[in-house]
């Protein structure tokens, strides 16, 4: 197995700077991908230039403000990410960002290089579709707040997926590393990974990605705690496993060179019929762990 697509808390980040993960193109070895998570103090802020790539600013815990030119975006964010739906804030290439936080926090800064430079936009938490996905142990709670068809980006694709302890999520394995119109896309991918605590006991859990004959033929088979990331440039990825007593976070980034932005995936053929039993299962009945808010 290989450890170079697996990076520990600690490990994601350059060790220079506010940014505790900083996954750009060039470390990463790809093309698009980017994730960064800026950790500030009380009262602190972070200028960073957006080059030629599209961000959304995500609260991951706390608030923070989020200034583009001549427009600022107040971000409420949230206490956790298991604790409810965030508002965020869309950055457009070519910008120049300044992020503030009164009380502090972690904010994840999600990138793709693009083409098209967007608007900068504000992204209301009441707006992000929550969706359920699977039945019985691979139930898991989906935020999709920049997928494709939700919010508009020239090449980003960002979702957050809540998985309960016990369950295994991204399962049955997929992969989306072949260019197929209408059947598959290509799409590099960044896993990082929180896990909520039991009793002060930190959490964890497994990820597998296994080469599926395209690419660089990625093999992982890692245990990940917070603040991990998973690097997917191509592969089956799946399942990732949340262990008894400890729900699992993960934000994936995805971006790739296909002129459609879409999230199409093929399962493992092996293992695509356990979407055939779900319609016979309830969904795990901790789900969801929370809501969006009303408008």
């Amino acid at each position: 197995m290989t450890s170079k697509h697996h990076l520990p808390a600690g490990r994601a980040g350059t060790g220079v700077g506010a940014y505790s993960v900083d996954v750009t193109p060039e470390s990463a070895g790809w093309g698009h991908s980017s994730l960064r998570v800026l950790e500030l103090p009380p009262g602190g802020r972070h200028t960073y230039a957006a080059g030629d790539s599209e961000w959304i600013v995500l609260p991951l815990s706390g608030s923070c403000t989020v200034t583009v030119g001549d427009e600022m975006f107040r971000l409420a964010g949230r206490a956790s990410v298991f604790s409810g739906v965030s508002d965020f804030a869309y950055v457009p290439r070519d910008a120049e960002v300044f992020v503030a936080s009164q009380s502090g926090g972690r904010f994840a800064l999600t990138g793709a290089r693009c083409e098209r430079r967007l608007p900068a936009r504000y992204g209301p938490a009441s707006a992000v579709p929550v969706e359920l996905r699977g039945t019985g142990n691979c139930s898991r709670q989906v935020n999709n707040f920049g997928a494709a068809g939700v919010f508009a980006c020239d090449r980003l694709i960002a979702v957050e997926v809540i998985t309960p302890g016990g369950n295994w999520s991204s399962f049955p394995p997929h992969k989306h590393d072949a260019h197929r119109p209408g059947e598959e896309s290509e799409l590099e991918e960044i896993y990082y990974f929180e896990f909520a605590d039991h009793e002060g006991t930190p959490g964890l859990g497994y990820q597998r990605v296994s080469p599926s004959g395209h690419g660089t033929g990625t093999d992982v088979l890692a245990e990940v705690r917070s603040g991990d990331v998973v690097l997917i440039p191509d592969g089956w990825h799946g399942p990732s496993m949340a262990v008894p007593g400890h729900d699992m976070y993960y934000l994936n980034v995805m971006a790739g060179p296909d002129p459609d932005r879409a999230w199409l995936i093929r399962d493992h053929p092996d293992h695509a019929w356990i979407r055939d039993t779900w319609p016979g299962q309830p969904v795990d009945p901790r789900l969801p762990l929370y809501t969006a808010p009303e408008q």
